[in-house]
């Protein structure tokens, strides 16, 4: 027993994660990548998807429904428009987007050397989004709230693992629908100086995201750089519907970045297999990029993707399975073969809890969208129960597996002290190398160390209470909202960012829409 105690003392689990938080306090504002891309497709299978994609926009078309400014830029630019039906002419989407879509852009925080860099060979990591549910352990599950989003943004700023604030992190409830965005936005901004994206779900709601961040960045600065990044999904099949095209065409004509992202639940809103769903996916992202660029070209697009199975059996969403993998890395190499920045991917999982499932589910999507090439990994942290809940738990586990990442796409160190020549000679054969003056250099900074995996002996496990993993995430996020510090925001954009809020829903009821 005064063993026990003795080694508690001097090396007790409260010890080793303080030291784990205090070496992870590094950050860096993306991760450059020096690994090759998994490829699953050859040359010859890209081109096959390629040439179906073409005649699915040539033969079937695209809908682009009650937008009538879609369909006039379409006609002018040479596509065949019968009604809402857009058919294009082979190759005009790729020429389009080819000839104006940058390949990469920066994404500007209000915090300069927060920055991101989205495109080549970077990968940005954004939380999990729209969840109108959360689970704790405390709690279990229940709706989300305007102080739930607070503290995942408050979560997402402190974690060094995560690049960007997200969007809508949570769906908050407790505020009408057709107010809440402000209050949203106006976290991102004042909880975190992070990128962030701008509300989709209504034109005028996008109109309030840009005036917001004209606010904080001045309006000359946003007529020259891109401070919004946001979500606009395709109504697959291929469909665009008024609501996202709007939204879109806000944020085109004010020089902000779009990512055209298809949701396709593979097998329901796409044909069961991975060769048809990628085409889909690919003619619906041309489709919706080219139109990007025909409102504003060269404005920052990103080639998106959400794909997922269903069961046969119950029609219900799967994860972590091998097909939305391949489709993923299929869509990645197509969309550098196009020259744009690549979004999808993941801590995706169906599991109600931060159990087994929900670990192996969302490690087989995180890393395939990592060795896929994704730019702009939205949901990497949080996801539950096929993304209806946003978990406390899973968020820290979850970010835990982003910093593993981080360190696979650094790839491989060569330099003189890695190839650790120098351990060799002193140590020699027969021994071991714990006190060798190279272990002693390096051991800081050798291996990546998880904040919330347990790898002590069961004897102080037990000792320390029988932790499990989603239970030490428990008290991990609990702490990190108690040590939370808000960056600095200058007092005068504060109160503008206040007043147009107070003053934009004062023109309106309350609405649950």
């Amino acid at each position: 027993m005064v063993e026990r105690k003795r080694r508690r003392k001097g090396g007790g689990r409260s010890s080793k994660v303080a030291a784990r938080q205090s070496h992870t306090t590094e950050y860096s504002s993306y991760i450059e990548r020096n690994i090759p891309y998994f490829e699953v497709l050859d040359e010859e299978g890209l081109v096959l998807i390629e040439n179906n994609a073409d005649i699915l926009l040539e033969e079937i078309g695209i809908e682009f429904r009650d937008f009538p400014e879609a369909l006039k830029l379409f006609k002018d630019a040479g596509a065949d428009v019968d009604g809402e039906r857009v058919r294009f002419p082979r190759g005009l989407c790729r020429s389009i987007v080819q000839s104006n879509a940058p390949s990469e852009y920066t994404q500007h925080a209000r915090n300069s050397k927060r920055n991101v860099i989205i495109g080549g060979p970077r990968t940005v990591l954004a939380p999990a989004y729209g969840s109108p549910f959360i689970r704790n352990i405390d709690e279990g599950r229940r709706y989300a709230t305007i102080e739930d989003f607070r503290n995942f943004v408050k979560l997402a700023y402190m974690s060094p693992h995560l690049h960007h604030s997200g969007g809508t992190i949570c769906e908050p409830v407790d505020v009408p629908v057709n107010k809440r965005h402000f209050d949203m936005i106006y976290s991102h901004i004042k909880y975190s100086d992070k990128p962030f994206m701008g509300s989709v779900t209504h034109p005028e709601r996008a109109e309030d995201t840009v005036a917001m961040a004209k606010i904080v960045f001045g309006e000359d600065f946003l007529k020259e750089n891109t401070v919004l990044t946001s979500l606009i999904n395709a109504n697959s099949p291929l469909t665009f519907d008024a609501t996202m095209l709007g939204a879109a065409t806000v944020y085109a004509k004010n020089n902000q970045a779009t990512m055209i992202s298809p949701f396709i639940l593979q097998g329901a809103m796409s044909p069961v297999t991975v060769a048809g769903t990628v085409t889909q996916i690919l003619a619906e992202a041309l489709a919706g990029m080219a139109y990007i660029q025909l409102v504003k070209p060269g404005v920052p697009v990103i080639f998106g993707t959400f794909a997922s199975a269903v069961s046969m059996q119950t029609g219900a969403p799967t994860f972590g399975t091998p097909e939305p993998g391949q489709v993923m890395t299929i869509a990645g190499a197509l969309a550098r073969r196009l020259g744009v920045p690549f979004r999808s991917g993941g801590g995706l999982c169906a599991s109600k809890i931060p159990d087994a499932q929900a670990a192996y589910e969302s490690a087989n999507t995180l890393q395939a969208s990592a060795l896929a090439g994704v730019n702009f990994m939205l949901h990497t942290a949080g996801w539950l129960e096929s993304g209806l809940a946003m978990g406390y738990e899973k968020f820290i586990m979850d970010a835990d597996q982003a910093g593993m990442l981080a360190v696979i796409l650094k790839g491989v160190d060569l330099s003189e002290n890695a190839q650790a020549l120098d351990a060799f000679r002193e140590i020699g054969p027969g021994a071991h190398f714990l006190g060798a003056t190279h272990t002693q250099a390096n051991f800081e900074t050798a291996f990546y160390r998880s904040e919330v995996a347990d790898n002590n002996s069961f004897e102080q496990w037990e000792e320390e209470g029988s932790l499990d993993c989603a239970m030490r995430a428990n008290k991990q996020w609990k702490q990190m909202l108690n040590d939370y510090e808000a960056p600095e925001l200058d007092q005068g954009i504060d109160e503008a960012l206040l007043d147009f809020i107070a003053k934009r829903k004062s023109e309106f009821e309350d609405r649950d829409y």
